[in-house]
């Protein structure tokens, strides 16, 4: 499984680099702070793959990486997905190290 620090997501984004952004928080969680990437709830990945980009990376991000990890390693295996990444440290760690703006 490969994953992403928030370090590198914010040079891609700099960079202009084209990457899908996928929340898979609960809604309250995204109301309280989000990076604006695409809701779709943890629960519902595997029933919304077609709406996984294959031919660009896809970050998939949760609160702490935890939940992402498990999903893209889901994501993987059952559906032969390979251009997937977690965001190690998730939201957390991009309010931390990124944008200390962004409140939790």
């Amino acid at each position: 499984m490969k994953s992403i620090t928030v370090e590198q997501l914010n040079q891609w984004k700099k960079e202009n680099k084209s990457f899908q952004l996928i929340d898979i928080r609960e809604i309250y969680e995204i109301e309280a702070a989000n990076l604006g990437g695409k809701h779709i709830p943890m629960d519902e990945v595997l029933s919304r793959t077609n709406e996984i980009v294959k031919n660009i990376p896809v970050i998939l991000h949760c609160n702490s990486g935890r939940r992402s990890d498990a999903v893209v390693y889901a994501l993987e295996h059952k559906y032969g997905f390979n251009n997937l990444y977690s965001l190690e440290g998730g939201i957390s760690a991009w309010i931390e190290k990124i944008d200390h703006s962004i409140r939790k």
